[in-house]
């Protein structure tokens, strides 16, 4: 019997001396009432369907806010100068308390209505390119006085307009430019797509998102390799070496009141553990002055001061909303090349929706998911446009990456960690603070996360055939040309004039993204070169999607809550949307599963629960 559909009675694992907190060897975590089993997730603490203790996911929920936090602060850092506010620290922790409420909206936006797999939403670099392009044509380029701190007055309402009428203009460009990706996803193009995008484009796109990302971590870590060392030690040390370690905890339980119980501390928080200590050793370093004061001596960043100024200027209590800088304002080269960005950003999605099925044990994402998951992107880089983040949000792969770290899949985390992202896009002195985590920190918690991402875009090449010549040929031309020609075209912008601006802004985005010359490359010599399909694995990974549309597994992970489409609000009508979830092999393998109920022996001691005699 299938145990994806029939549930027999277990022992619940959290109730008895000696159990193991954090740790379901059969697969079977800590469930709600009528959720399903998670067979192919038995490696697993706690499954896509499993629901951990309420405390567990907040600490969790928090490990993963810690993970996005360089790329959401990194964000509207870079975007500071070309926004004329690289002199003024506290519109920036504006910016940043804004991309964290934006970001959890959008979290639970995608946990619940998207593609409803464990995943982060944040803000996207892949929009910084095209945004950084656009501001420096020289209709939006700063004035000189900005540059000069002494000459700057950030109450001034001259000083205001400046920096406010540029992310308007980004404002308006990205929500145009979003209703594209909506498009695509609701329309259920992005899933006809899916038919001509196997695991050799799938693949060199994730992996390339990552690659090109060595420059700047590794530009992080050595601000001092020394703390950046002992963070990725300690990061290994913890999810590698000492997961199957228990350490004992006090929990309280309804019969026992307050007892001891094992707990996994390592598997479950390695990340959140290492940048604690590491955090912790820069501040003693910090106030024995062992690290250098001076801003140009080496080891300097490492010091937990460098970024007070944010901590000490940033309100205690601000709310952002919609327009909060005034009314966008639209430019079609900014629209232009938003939507290359957006391009990217999609491919980049659909593989992590794959990576992240696969690291939870889920079934391969159905194309209703995939078309909804992408639609709520789009609608997301919508709410941040109108917010005025200056950015979009996509799926954070980092995130990807700490699942399969900590082997803890359960969404109800990502509930949690969107429910963080609000409280600190709230609480504005508080996001501030996590702001000041020292840069080495962040730069050893980086090469960890993105040799996983980048593991993962690789592992998509298991259903493929790779002792064929013509699958390594595909992944190896298109890594390398991925990592070869934006750098020559970073070095060379001038040699790609063409004499129409915007088209010339259009080819450098699109050339200058790794993950955008890798996949599309990919794409191409896939769909073009002989191969068959046991070959280019597109048979096992159409099999693969086929079987999870075809089981209540997969109804249960990726339709809507709240039985919309399955058990309440069932329109024919609405069975034809693209993005809604198909009922017709669920239908069929209840109907296989009752027959076999009917025809099949009593086996002593597996009676399921809710099962009658049936007497013929």
């Amino acid at each position: 019997m299938n145990p994806a559909i029939t549930s027999y009675e277990r022992p619940d694992p959290l109730q008895s001396d000696g159990d193991v907190l954090g740790s379901h060897p059969d697969g079977q975590g800590r469930k709600k009432s009528g959720q399903l089993g998670n067979p192919t997730g038995s490696h697993l603490a706690y499954g896509i369907l499993d629901t951990p203790p309420w405390h567990l996911c907040i600490f969790l929920g928090i490990q993963h806010f810690l993970t996005a936090l360089g790329g959401l602060v990194a964000v509207p850092l870079i975007l500071a100068k070309d926004l004329c506010l690289q002199h003024d620290p506290l519109t920036q922790s504006y910016l940043i308390s804004t991309i964290f409420f934006v970001s959890g909206i959008c979290t639970l936006l995608q946990v619940f209505l998207g593609v409803r797999l464990p995943i982060l939403q944040g803000g996207t670099f892949a929009f910084l390119a095209p945004s950084l392009a656009m501001l420096s044509l020289p209709a939006w380029r700063c004035p000189e006085w900005t540059f000069n701190a002494s000459l700057v007055n950030t109450s001034s309402p001259e000083f205001t307009e400046e920096w406010q009428k540029r992310i308007r203009e980004l404002q308006g460009t990205i929500m145009v430019a979003s209703c594209v990706q909506m498009l695509v996803g609701f329309s259920g193009l992005i899933g006809f797509l899916m038919r001509f995008i196997g695991p050799l484009t799938i693949a060199p796109t994730i992996s390339l998102v990552a690659l090109p990302l060595f420059d700047s971590a590794g530009n992080d870590a050595g601000n001092h390799w020394g703390i950046a060392a002992m963070t990725i030690f300690l990061i290994v040390l913890f999810s590698q070496y000492l997961k199957n370690i228990t350490v004992p905890v006090l929990v309280y339980g309804q019969k026992k009141k307050f007892h001891t119980s094992k707990f996994h501390l390592f598997q479950v928080f390695p990340v959140l553990l290492a940048l604690c200590i590491s955090w912790l050793t820069c501040f003693v370093l910090t106030v024995t002055d062992a690290l250098p004061s001076a801003p140009a001596a080496y080891g300097h960043w490492a010091r937990t001061d460098t970024k007070g100024s944010v901590l000490s200027q940033a309100p205690w209590f601000r709310v952002p909303y919609p327009g909060q800088w005034g009314l966008p304002t639209i430019s079609l080269a900014g629209v232009c090349g938003i939507i290359a960005g957006v391009i990217s950003s999609m491919v980049e999605s659909v593989g992590d929706y794959y990576a992240c099925a696969r690291l939870v044990g889920a079934p391969t994402p159905p194309r209703h998911a995939i078309n909804r998951g992408i639609g709520i992107e789009g609608l997301g880089c919508l709410l941040a446009g109108a917010w005025g983040t200056g950015n979009g949000t996509t799926s954070y792969s980092e995130n990807v990456g700490v699942l399969g770290i900590t082997q803890v899949g359960s969404r109800m985390v990502i509930v949690a960690a969107g429910c963080v992202l609000l409280l600190m896009g709230v609480f504005g002195k508080i996001g501030a603070a996590f702001a000041t985590i020292p840069t080495p920190v962040i730069g050893g918690m980086f090469l960890v996360m993105f040799g996983v991402i980048t593991a993962v875009g690789i592992s998509n090449l298991q259903y493929v055939d790779m002792n064929s010549s013509r699958n390594l040929f595909v992944f190896g031309f298109s890594i390398y040309c991925g990592l070869a020609i934006p750098n020559w075209v970073n070095k060379n912008p001038e040699r790609l004039q063409t004499g129409i601006l915007q088209l010339d802004q259009v080819i450098q985005v699109l050339l200058t993204t790794g993950m955008f010359v890798g996949g599309s490359l990919g794409f191409l010599l896939d769909n073009t070169i002989p191969g068959s399909v046991e070959e280019r694995g597109l048979l096992a990974w159409n099999q693969s999607q086929e079987e999870s549309e075809a089981t209540s597994e997969a109804s249960e992970i990726y339709g809507l809550p709240c039985g919309i489409g399955t058990k309440f609000y069932t329109s024919s009508c609405s069975w034809c949307l693209p993005f809604w979830p198909q009922l017709e092999g669920v239908r069929k393998r209840e109907v296989e599963v009752s027959q076999l109920t009917l025809c099949s022996l009593d086996v002593p001691g597996y009676r399921r629960k809710g099962d009658q005699e049936t007497r013929m």
